[in-house]
């Protein structure tokens, strides 16, 4: 291949721009596909580790960009970005096969631990590619710098919208792979790019067309039921094929077992008084591999259905037998609860379900066994229960919830810690408001997983007591009633909750006591008795925290604040050396505490190591408030978006309306403000450069102030109505985020021997620890927390760039401040009176030095301002250092 001349490979050609506009893009969908992976293959908890391993990752392709100088001369930058961007679409695919196939166990032991470490290293390989490619496009050109850091947020941004399109055609497996075909594409963008010879352009060519095959054939095996890339390993349990299998953004929905197969009633607190003659068709449905429920087979004759009445997640309907009621169900899943409503003689049943996949297998696929479409009493509506409930003016006699949790990640995998946001405070009021005066509100949890303690069941009952109380009860008790069923396999028990907003009158009361002594169910909770006190310490007057207190765990009534219902293990928990126990309570944040400490760890070793080590080669005089101001906005940046995403996913109503919603115009309007940055910033007034960062400032804090008001009041309106109200909170917002990068590395690049490439290291070592602490900040302190935290991190990098441009304006940073010898040897720069070097080069200095620095002569011609930095100013020293940029240390050897 002959080698281009360093101008032309430095010159930014339209096939650049599309190269990494494709990679970007593809990036995002690798990191979003692998938190549904993650979901489905280990527990949900595990889902947030793939951003934050794709931000290691990056950040580590920007390091060997930085370490190896002699790799990545400016006549090889471009052969190299085709290099890396085909080996990072080849990775995609091999990466994945390789985790499928890694047996995930979850636990302290070497082959735990093992595992853990295995499949991080694995899934990082593809990202430190991508980081390669990343880094040289933001790097080697910083003339287009702002241009170019658009085209990679646009790229991100437009990868969620497409990531949710793609799952409507294609399974989680088959769209890893066809994520790879379309990496490759920006392969074959790169080869034309740099000119390569036509066997390597004939090389990407076909790679592309292998994966797009590979896609094609596992995508129509899949529908066939037998592909042959497919998840291996679900919860620590070798997988099997299934009836059905189902993906989209949010889910992965199996279906096990034939329309023919009949059996004893599944369900999670049956009585021990139903008759052992009964028998039901049904099928079992999961979600993600654990959360589980049934499809019962229905043929319009109620009697069939009999078996309902024995469950304890129905008790509540006994008071309403027989009379005209009307009731919600959240959650249709199987259609079992849909039923219930029916069995009791419902007028009217509204089914309200987030997942349209579960509506379609079971009225569609399986239509001809639920036939729940035929009864006209049955409602199905296809839509996130809050916010439905939030918009109509209907009001329900009974609204039930039982077992509603999917231990799922949702399409805001890493930023989610629970599919819903149903156990809060909000929430709680909402279905009050939509209870008629007398209703009912049921709600099932887990008494016990595995004989531990009943957790779930009090937190739920402080909840409840905590809404009573603001909606002016003074005794809850008189309003809450508890039963718990059966203990069922695996020492578990589920309990039900029945709150009424108005108080149960006699007649109820005796109604639901009758029927649970019938049926052998235990009463916990009612106006008269308790078989624990520590449930009446909760329920009573005044509020529950009296009776949290008792409690190290965090029984606290949950807020859409601090939506994480199941996150029950507080700081004081850990710091006494209680809670590290392994069950269902702790070790999800058992999990994500090991894990972030991983993440954290791998960061400290293969990021902060090598960025100490570049920092010791590294002329630091003068660079000190640019590593504070790219650490300051890498945190800023991922705190921000992290707490937006679960503010506005309740808002908004659909797990995927949060990811293509708010990551699409954060990502998008970044990259607008990215471009604009040469148009607002004036190339004679340094100063300008703080007026963005600035406006940020204040636009935060108008933000943080008024997007609760703004969206409360817009919580009733229709979907577009409030897609609408999310996009005009955020795109100001976003438009002010995406200028800081560009104009820090614009004002960096104009230092001759920056580390352009070191500060693009910080950056991305900060976005990783911003993903780790983000989510143990909002777990334990809030979100409004983490939205501080994030403000604070763009304050301090307000302050560092105000150093920045105190000495542009005086003069001294803007000079080279070290020069490099034939041999690659840092020269000794002479020092004015203000200890920094003098001499800066500016644009009207000879058109040798614009030669010297690898820029075409016949490049058009463009102003040099400090956001886009002069070719004399630009990312390349001298001929004799190589050719190797100001992003790499004078010496050469690495």
């Amino acid at each position: 291949m002959t080698a281009e001349t360093p101008a032309a490979s430095l010159r930014a050609r339209p096939a650049t721009y599309a190269g990494l506009f494709i990679v970007t893009l593809t990036t995002l969908m690798y990191e979003i596909v692998l938190t549904r992976i993650f979901s489905v293959a280990m527990w949900y908890h595990f889902a947030f580790v793939a951003i934050s391993v794709a931000l290691f990752g990056m950040t580590a392709g920007a390091l060997i960009v930085h370490l190896r100088p002699r790799w990545f001369r400016d006549e090889m930058v471009k052969q190299q970005m085709w290099r890396f961007s085909l080996l990072y679409a080849v990775s995609v695919a091999v990466a994945f096969v390789v985790q499928l196939a890694i047996p995930f166990v979850p636990h302290m032991t070497m082959a735990g631990v093992s595992s853990i470490v295995l499949t991080c290293v694995v899934i990082s390989v593809p990202f430190v590619c991508s980081g390669v490619v990343v880094c040289l496009a933001l790097t080697r050109f910083p003339k287009k710098v702002n241009r170019l850091y658009a085209a990679d947020l646009v790229g991100a941004g437009l990868g969620c919208v497409l990531l949710v399109v793609a799952f409507w055609w294609l399974d989680g497996p088959s769209l890893v792979i066809g994520i790879g075909a379309l990496a490759c594409v920006a392969a074959v963008a790169f080869a034309y790019d740099a000119g390569v010879r036509p066997s390597r352009k004939l090389l990407s060519a076909g790679v592309l067309a292998v994966l797009v095959l590979v896609t094609a054939g596992n995508a129509y095996r899949h529908s066939q039921g037998n592909p042959f890339i497919r998840i291996l390993w679900a919860k620590e349990q070798q997988d099997t094929l299934h009836t059905y299998d189902r993906w989209n953004a949010f889910s992965r929905i199996t279906v096990d077992g034939q329309p023919t197969d009949v059996g004893r009633p599944a369900g999670y607190g049956m009585s021990p008084e139903m008759p052992e003659d009964i028998v039901v068709p049904q099928m079992s449905m999961l979600i993600d591999g654990t959360a589980g429920t049934m499809i019962t087979g229905y043929d319009g004759d109620e009697s069939t259905t009999d078996f309902l009445r024995y469950d304890i997640t129905n008790l509540g309907y006994y008071p309403l037998d027989g009379t005209d009621f009307t009731s919600a169900v959240i959650g249709v899943g199987g259609g079992r609860d849909v039923l219930t409503g029916l069995e009791f003689g419902a007028r009217e049943v509204t089914g309200i379900e987030i997942n349209g996949n579960i509506l379609d297998l079971t009225t569609d696929e399986l239509g001809d066994f639920t036939n729940l479409t035929d009864d006209p009493r049955v409602r199905l509506v296809n839509d996130e229960a809050r916010s439905w409930l939030t918009r109509t003016d209907e009001r329900f006699d009974m609204i039930q919830m039982s077992l509603i949790d999917t231990w799922a990640a949702s399409s805001a995998g890493a930023f989610a810690l629970t599919e819903n946001s149903l156990y809060t405070t909000d929430a709680w009021q909402t279905f009050f408001d939509r209870l008629s005066p007398d209703g009912i509100l049921s709600v099932s949890r887990w008494y016990t997983i595995g004989g531990a303690e009943p957790f779930e069941t009090l937190r739920t009952a402080a909840l409840a007591t905590e809404v009573l109380t603001r909606n002016g009860v003074e005794n809850p008790r008189d309003h809450v009633l508890i039963y718990k069923g059966p203990e069922q396999q695996f020492a578990s028990s589920a309990a039900t909750i029945l709150v009424s907003p108005s108080g149960f009158d006699d007649e109820a009361l005796t109604t639901i006591d009758e029927n649970a002594e019938r049926l052998g169910f235990e009463p916990i909770l009612t106006p008269t008795a308790v078989a624990d006190q520590r449930f009446a310490d909760i329920v009573a007057p005044g509020g529950p925290d009296a009776g949290i207190e008792q409690f190290d765990e965090d029984l606290s009534p949950p807020s859409d604040d601090r939506p994480f219902f199941f996150q029950m293990a507080s700081l004081d928990t850990f710091l006494s050396g209680e809670g590290f126990s392994n069950d269902l309570v702790f070790r999800p944040v058992l999990v994500l505490g090991s894990l972030a400490l991983a993440v954290l760890l791998l960061a400290a070793v293969f990021i902060g190591g090598p960025l100490a080590s570049m920092g010791r080669k590294v002329q630091h005089r003068g660079m000190s408030p640019f590593y504070l101001y790219f650490a300051g906005i890498g945190l800023g940046f991922m705190l921000v978006e992290f707490s937006q995403l679960q503010r506005l996913n309740t808002f908004l109503g659909h797990p995927t309306y949060a990811l293509a919603v708010v990551l699409f115009t954060l990502l998008l309007f970044s990259g607008l403000g990215s471009m604009l940055v040469e148009r607002v910033i004036d190339p004679a007034r340094p100063r300008s450069l703080l007026v963005p960062v600035g406006v940020l400032l204040v636009i935060l804090l108008v933000f943080g102030a008024i997007t609760d008001s703004v969206t409360d009041a817009a919580a009733g309106g229709t979907t577009p109505v409030r897609i609408g109200v999310a996009i005009g909170l955020l795109a100001p917002l976003a438009l002010l985020m995406g200028m800081p990068f560009s104009i820090g590395m614009g004002a960096a690049s104009r230092r001759e021997g920056a580390p352009t490439a070191f500060l693009w290291g910080i950056n991305g070592a900060m976005s990783v620890v911003a993903s780790v602490c983000g989510a143990l900040m909002a777990m334990f302190f809030g979100i409004s927390v983490t939205f501080a935290s994030g403000f604070v991190a763009y304050l301090v990098a307000a302050v560092a760039l105000f150093l920045v441009v105190r000495r542009l304006v005086g003069g001294g940073a803007a000079g080279p401040e070290q020069g490099a010898d034939r041999d690659g040897d840092a020269a000794a720069p002479e020092a004015g009176a203000d200890g920094e070097a003098e001499g800066d080069m500016t644009p009207a200095e000879p058109a040798a030095a614009e030669e010297a620095d690898g820029e075409a002569e016949d490049e058009e011609p463009e102003p040099a301002t400090v956001g886009a930095p002069s070719s004399a100013s630009g990312s390349s020293t001298s001929s004799s250092s190589g050719g190797n940029g100001s992003e790499s240390p004078p010496d050469e050897s690495g």
